[in-house]
């Protein structure tokens, strides 16, 4: 590889809690952050942020060549890296509609008998994210 093909991508580390994901140079990457998706590029300024539930996506050669559901977690990024530490990542393509249809359920419930403040907002965090899995869904059933 020559210099300026190492200048025109950035590393990329997905690590969720059990495994290292994805490690690999890539183009660009867009992670979905509590402000808004941030595109990571080659030289982008540093920052810290926090990962909302949803998807990944991961460019190579002007194209997402990889896509994967994130649950939340935070996004450390520098000039030349950008690592996500997730609390649950999935790959779009492994996500079924039943399983984000089961999840959904299940934390409708526990909104429902929710009783404390505490369990409220956990239920609450736990919709949102069987929600954003079903929009990943959906978004990916478009993207091809």
């Amino acid at each position: 590889m020559s210099d300026s093909t190492v200048a025109e991508m950035v590393e990329f580390e997905l690590v969720a809690p059990e495994r290292l994901v994805q490690s690999k140079s890539v183009g660009m990457v867009v992670v979905p952050c509590t402000e808004g998706d941030i595109g990571v590029l080659p030289g982008h300024a540093p920052l810290i942020g926090t990962v909302r539930p949803g998807v990944v996506d991961i460019h190579e050669n002007g194209k997402v060549t990889d896509r994967v559901f994130v649950s939340g977690g935070f996004v450390e990024v520098t000039p030349d890296r950008c690592t996500l530490l997730a609390e649950e990542a999935i790959a779009v393509a492994d996500i079924t509609r039943e399983n984000a249809d089961a999840r959904l359920a299940q934390a409708q419930g526990l909104l429902e008998k929710a009783k404390s403040e505490v369990e409220k907002s956990r239920a609450t965090a736990a919709v949102e994210m069987a929600e954003a899995m079903l929009a990943a869904l959906g978004a990916g059933a478009q993207q091809h």
